[in-house]
């Protein structure tokens, strides 16, 4: 069987219907592929179409899904029941006494193999989904009726299209008839499966699975826009059927299925088994004591889980009632359950919670988007654009944010310039909104890939291994005694529950759960915990600048503005300038709009406006038009009137108010806003743009750009200010606020006249250079990620410490090829690059150098230089003018050289790198972001070094609970095999209290330790499979191995030692010598382990801050001492201890227990100081498996790369390797 791979799978629509609404196309976003023979499947090259590649003729029902945001495929393989398959394993599983039935339950994937048979997907019953991470689901396969038609194109669509809609599916009798033909069968078949919350459809032209909201890709602008009508009921009633209820189900679990489902769990299978074990071999008291424990810690578990579950149910439910147009005219109030793709829905003015993802077709809306994105400024939305070259533009949430209103957020406020309402248009519904792909993340995170996670799964199999060894010499001994079969076998299985720990997976999160606690309380909330030890190993950490390294607000620094050609002089305040382009600029090119009287919006907008001294005036909706309207002569959004006469200069006076009709919303693909305005008693409108300045020049009229535009500009980006460039154009055709509404961005933005340079002051954290520094000089690289101009972000990074005095910048530009010549990449030198002299002097950079480049920069390298991009990385420093997508693209690309990155940003423009990061930390005021792992309440990047001593003390307290849980068993392991070599074992109240009164509350209080002050250069082990671990745990057991045979055979060489009655087994031959001194020596050995394992320097605070741990120690190292000195009365029944009466063999023991804990001390801290190390360096040195580390090697071996000022030109092999 093969399963064919592609990518992009499309989606069509139904059937057509000449009498549709106004409905958007559901198209084809791949080539259709014909119903091909039943031979094997080729490879092929790749089929050149519209979107997507498919590889080779599959076999007709065999398909991959590509998730379009997923990097990897996702394989769907279909199966169809057998009934004499399913009867088979039936029988079987009551054969086996249901452990088939435990196995099935335990992998789903095998139990759909077994009962049922492969086939083609189109007449599968069940399908098993290998997702992108290689872990299997099954899905069951549901079947509704469409009945008549389905999807409709639009009556405008050409006639061929709606000739070729595609079926969604189609009954199985008639699957061997033509697609085309199945449109006039009035027995549609729908055919689909969920996963993950989302609906994946059966796509009968294409023969493959696609979600759902595959069928809302390819609208257009001008479509969305025809959807103002609304849907027939006849279309509402085939989309509902297809795209489910627009709900966003949590599935929250019965305790009783929850209690089926925990107990059926492996660790609670073993414990079961083990109580019978214990009850088995009359060990009553301690089996009794286990099943009290794990009840309670069933039953804690059971509740936090359906918590939880009700908690997120909770914060994903909603339905509302909304009003939805419809194609006849009418208007309904429905439940926003009922709402479909195509939907029109009315916006309440006075605000509204968004159900699902819509397009805003009319009017404005203020939106709080923190719940997506973490960032509390609200947002203005705008309609989406339509007419002339924006009509044809394909419709993308991500492209169209700005017209997008997404479900979850929170309309403060809508404004309604056409007609009486604000509509939108629903694009996505359930799981497939922006709301669905963040509860989407929480319900089904990707799963943490640790190597200390994956070496602790070998490490316990390879004790289980040992335990198997250990039964094989145990059942030999107790053959050997003549002991009964029965008991033969249950000592040897007890072995196994002795030397594998139940309790070890709980024990290796207490130290995630003790530094989650305390990064709570210094305003740091962590909804990841696994992401804790993650942190430990963080190697590099991207900053984001404003906002996180500078401080959020900006201060207006003063206004360059041209005169004759020229730059004038900088004015400080701006409210000094003469009426004109200028100043109607700085006071009408923004989105702010008011809330309750009061501004809101953009920081930087807030500040520029409030430096003219204009306000901003807009009508209420219940209060009519604006006072002043007439002066324009048309309907307008805003009104921005100039300062009281009061407080203006005394030689400027402004006294003519400028109305704004049309905002085109900046965007960070374009790098620029602009606004359409009016001024009174001028026919022609004038257009203002506002932006970075290279983008802004370039959309000027050469003429307007003065000569020393790039000289003036470096001149105050050098000195970390931000600078925004601004220009105009009247525009004599638009008279009107319709015609501002028909007219395209494009359009508009184009051949301008530069106006001049607004100079704001970003002021750098007092926190940012600390630590920054002291972020370098543990070893951890900072990297600066801005959307901010290059020299802007090269000066913060000198001010902050990312580069330090000496060290040398050098700007990397590429060019993508021309016609006649390839890409081309160049390294300059900052100091040349800004017109200064190259130093004759090379030897005064005594510092490592540092590359900067732009976003352009990185996507020709991305593209083009696939080779040397790896080493570009290693060395740069400085990323300027980059996308939200970038970012993420940068993210991925250092994590594809094996760095463990870290990510802090504000949450805004970062959501993607945030998420995409090892460890995103959020800078938010909100309690925990969903945007990130790690939420900083405290808007600083303090919270940085926070997290990673944190995360070094949690891995290196998950590292000392491991070896203590494994020694801990290796110890009763020796105990017990001791022991049963003279058929004897340890009493049920010994088990008892090594297992519950010294481990558990060792293992417990250990992880308390809290984390050390300063961060230091070396990094805790991450692999537990390694030379010191390893070494570590064999010389320990070694240790503890030869104080438990020394001890025993000094106990039978003492003149009163009486020989053990071999003939009669444990319990009954208890009290007795053997058993009395193992106890002890082996409880000695459980504290002395656990004060090896709790070291603290260098990750770490010293033992002695850990109080409660260091007073139960010392409170149980007195009761052994006690124990072992003077049992006395009930403790001593209780255990069931032998009456030693010599003293000095006492003392003995005592001394033993003493040479034991300096041994293991000794070791561990000579471990420490690296006696391994010296072992390894007598083998040859490997080459790190690290690719950074081995390209920074490389590096340090040529001293002359890069090539400065030569430029490097793309060969076809470096250009294939991306591709």
């Amino acid at each position: 069987m093969m399963v064919m791979r592609g990518e992009g799978w499309g989606v069509g629509a139904g059937t057509t219907n000449p009498g549709s609404s106004h409905a958007p196309p559901f198209r084809c976003r791949c080539s259709a592929r014909p119903r091909g023979g039943s031979g094997r499947p080729t490879r092929g090259p790749a089929m050149s179409s519209d979107s997507s590649r498919l590889l080779g003729g599959p076999r007709p029902g065999y398909g991959t899904l590509q998730r379009n945001t997923e990097p990897s495929c996702m394989e769907v393989t279909g199966y169809r029941s057998q009934p004499w398959r399913a009867a088979l394993c039936h029988a079987c599983c009551v054969l086996s006494a249901g452990l088939l039935l435990l196995l099935f339950h335990w992998r789903p994937s095998l139990r759909v193999r077994a009962m049922c048979k492969p086939c083609a997907l189109g007449r599968a019953d069940w399908v098993i989904i290998r997702d992108r991470f290689g872990q299997r689901f099954t899905a069951r396969v549901q079947t509704e009726m469409l009945g008549e038609g389905s999807l409709e194109h639009h009556p405008g669509a050409r006639l061929e299209d709606r000739k070729s809609s595609i079926a969604v599916g189609v009954a199985d009798e008639e699957e061997s008839r033509d697609t085309i033909r199945l449109h006039q069968e009035e027995r549609n078949v729908l055919r689909y499966y969920l996963f993950e919350g989302l609906r994946y459809v059966w796509m009968e032209r294409q023969q493959a699975y696609c979600r759902v909201s595959a069928l809302d890709e390819g609208w257009t602008c001008a479509e969305l826009h025809l959807c103002r009508a609304g849907l027939g009921q006849q279309d509402h009633s085939s989309r509902r059927k297809i795209y489910g209820p627009n709900l966003i189900e949590v599935p929250v679990k019965s305790y009783a299925k929850l209690l089926v489902e925990e107990v059926l769990n492996p660790f609670y299978i073993f414990q079961v088994l083990s109580i019978v074990l214990w009850v088995c071999d009359a060990y009553y008291y301690y089996a009794a004591c286990i099943f009290l424990i794990s009840t309670i810690s069933l039953g804690l578990s059971l509740y936090e889980t359906r918590k939880q579950s009700t908690t997120l149910r909770n914060m994903a439910r909603m339905s509302i009632s909304i009003r939805v147009h419809r194609a006849d005219g009418e208007e309904a109030m429905v439940s926003s359950a009922e709402l479909v793709p195509g939907d029109c829905i009315s916006l309440p003015l006075d605000g509204v919670l968004v159900p699902c993802d819509a397009a805003l077709l009319t009017g404005e809306c203020m939106v709080n988007e923190s719940m997506l994105t973490g960032e509390s400024v609200p947002v203005l939305k705008t309609p989406l654009p339509n007419g002339g070259g924006a009509a044809g533009t394909i419709y993308s949430p991500k492209e169209h944010q700005r017209h997008t209103l997404f479900c979850g957020t929170h309309i403060i406020q809508a404004r309604s310039y056409v007609g009486q309402e604000v509509l939108a248009v629903v694009t996505r519904t359930g799981f497939c909104t922006a709301k669905g792909d963040l509860i989407s993340s929480i319900l089904y995170p990707k799963p943490v890939t640790f190597k200390f996670y994956k070496d602790a799964v070998k490490f316990v199999l390879f004790l289980a291994v040992l335990a198997f060894i250990g039964t094989l010499y145990s059942m030999l001994i107790m053959v050997k005694n003549q002991v009964p079969v029965g008991q033969i076998i249950i000592r040897a299985l007890d072995l196994i529950t002795v030397i594998v720990p139940p309790a070890l997976p709980a024990a290796m999160t207490v130290g995630s759960i003790y530094a989650q606690n305390r990064l709570k309380k210094r305003g740091i909330f962590c909804i990841s915990p696994p992401r804790i030890n993650l942190c430990g190993k963080i190697r590099l950490v991207c900053f984001d600048k404003t906002g996180t390294l500078t401080e959020e607000g900006l201060d207006v620094w003063g206004v360059i503005s041209l005169e004759d050609g020229r730059f004038m002089p900088i004015i400080h305040e701006p409210r000094r300038l003469p009426s004109g382009p200028m100043l109607h600029a700085l006071a009408t090119c923004h989105s702010i709009t008011l809330l309750q009287g009061q501004p809101v919006g953009d920081p930087v907008d807030l500040k520029m406006v409030e430096s003219t001294g204009w306000r901003l005036e807009m009508a209420e909706e219940d209060e009519g038009e604006l006072p002043g309207l007439q002066c324009f002569g048309t309907k307008v959004l805003a009104m921005m009137n100039p300062p009281p006469e009061e407080e203006q200069p005394p030689d400027r006076k402004h006294r003519s108010p400028v109305a704004i009709l049309r905002r085109f919303p900046f965007s960070s693909s374009l790098q620029r806003m602009s606004v359409l305005t009016k001024h009174p008693g001028d026919d022609a409108c004038w257009l203002y743009i506002k932006g970075a300045p290279e983008v802004v020049a370039s959309l000027c009229s050469t003429e307007t750009v003065p000569a020393d535009f790039s000289q003036v500009l470096r001149h105050y980006t050098a000195d970390g200010f931000r600078v925004l460039a601004l220009a105009c154009r009247p525009l004599s055709a638009v008279r009107s606020f319709e015609d501002a509404l028909q007219l395209t961005r494009d359009a508009a933005e184009s051949s301008l006249t530069f106006l001049g340079f607004l100079v704001m002051k970003n002021v750098l954290k007092l926190e940012s250079a600390p630590v920054i520094t002291l972020l370098r000089n543990a070893g951890v690289r900072p990297v600066m990620v801005t959307g901010d101009n290059m020299l802007t972000a090269v000066n913060v990074a000198r001010s902050c410490c990312m580069v330090g005095p000496n060290e040398r910048v050098v700007f990397v530009t590429a060019s993508p090829p021309g016609r006649d010549q390839p890409a081309s990449v160049k390294f300059i030198p900052a100091e040349l690059s800004q017109g200064e002299k190259q130093p004759e002097d090379a030897q005064q950079w005594d510092g490592r150098l540092h590359l900067a480049m732009n976003g352009k920069s990185f996507a020709v390298l991305q593209e083009h230089f696939a080779d040397l991009l790896p080493k570009i990385l290693v060395r740069a420093t400085v990323f300027a003018r980059m996308s939200p997508e970038q970012k993420t693209q940068l993210v991925c690309s250092l994590q594809e050289l094996d760095y463990c990155v870290g990510m802090c940003g504000d949450g805004a423009n970062d959501c993607g790198a945030l998420k995409a990061a090892d460890v995103g930390i959020s800078l938010s005021e909100a309690e925990a972001s969903v945007a990130s792992p790690f939420t900083s309440c405290r808007a600083n990047i303090e919270c940085v070094p926070t997290v990673i001593r944190e995360g070094r003390c949690s891995l290196v307290t998950s590292f000392g609970v491991f070896k203590y849980m494994a020694l801990y068993s290796l110890v009763q392991f020796v105990s017990v095999l001791l022991l049963y070599t003279i058929n004897t074992n340890l009493s049920d109240f010994q088990f008892l209290f090594f297992d519950l009164i010294i481990t558990t509350t060792v293992a417990v209080l250990m992880g308390r330790t809290g984390p050390a002050r300063e961060l230091g250069v070396r990094r805790p082990q991450g692999a537990l499979i390694s030379v010191p671990v390893l070494g570590s745990l064999l010389l320990q057991t070694a240790l503890l191995i030869t104080v438990q045979v020394l001890s025993y055979f000094i106990t039978v060489s003492q003149s009163w030692y009486v020989p053990l009655n071999s003939t009669v087994t444990a319990p009954q031959n208890l009290p007795n010598y053997e058993n009395t001194v193992l106890f002890c020596i082996s409880g000695f050995q459980y504290l002395i382990l656990a004060v090896a394992m709790s070291k603290g320097y260098p990750f770490r605070e010293p033992l002695y801050t850990n109080v409660l741990f260091l007073v139960v120690l010392m409170l149980l190292f007195g009761l052994l001492i006690w124990l072992t000195l003077y049992p006395l009365g009930f403790p001593k029944t209780l255990l069931k201890l032998q009456g030693i009466d010599d003293l000095n063999f006492k003392l003995l023991l005592l001394g033993i227990a003493t040479l034991n804990f300096f041994a293991a001390f000794v070791l561990e801290t000579a471990l420490d100081y690296g006696l391994l190390g010296c072992l390894r360096k007598l083998r040859r040195k490997k080459a790190s498996s690290k690719l950074f580390k081995r390209l920074e090697k490389d590096l340090s071996q040529q001293p002359s790369w890069p090539p400065l000022n030569e430029p490097l030109f793309a060969t076809p092999r470096m250009s294939i390797a991306v591709r």
